[in-house]
């Protein structure tokens, strides 16, 4: 199994606010959807809770320390592991948030599809640094700022060295 981290984060990695996205990028929705989509993702309650329905034709793994919490269409577990145990079947499955999973995750994940976002924002999540000794950049894709984009953007594609 490939394990791909997606993500969107600033400058300062910044990651949101308040469970939101502090920026709006219609381009990196469509990517997002385009990459996770027919997979298993996995992410924690907060990020799930985010949304406000499940997203289409992905299969939604959602990690969280609550025993009770149950969502209709949802697999429930309690730590990372177990959501990497109910995917052992898939070729690829994608680490999609929060800050914290994305940490936890980082010393398991084979590749990082990251939307660089060229601004600063205040948040309350962050994504990790991402350790260049340990990642390679293999592909980048820069995008000026539009009419529907506020914010010039990067997608950066890393992948776990041999080294």
């Amino acid at each position: 199994m490939k394990i791909t981290m997606v993500a969107a984060a600033a400058e300062n990695n910044a990651l949101g606010k308040d469970n939101e996205l502090v920026w709006h990028l219609p381009d990196d929705f469509k990517r997002f959807k385009a990459i996770t989509s027919h997979h298993h993702i996995i992410m924690g309650r907060r990020t799930f809770e985010s949304f406000p329905k499940l997203l289409p034709n992905r299969k939604h793994i959602v990690i969280t320390r609550q025993r009770e919490y149950e969502k209709e269409g949802v697999i429930i577990v309690h730590s990372l592991e177990d959501a990497l145990k109910v995917s052992y079947d898939q070729d690829d499955v994608f680490i999609i948030g929060g800050g914290e999973i994305y940490k936890q995750a980082m010393p398991y994940a084979d590749k990082i599809e990251l939307t660089r976002v060229h601004d600063t924002f205040d948040a309350d999540a962050y994504f990790p640094e991402i350790d260049e000794s340990k990642w390679k950049l293999i592909q980048s894709e820069y995008h000026e700022k539009d009419e529907r984009h506020k914010h010039d953007f990067t997608y950066l594609t890393y992948v776990k060295s041999t080294n």
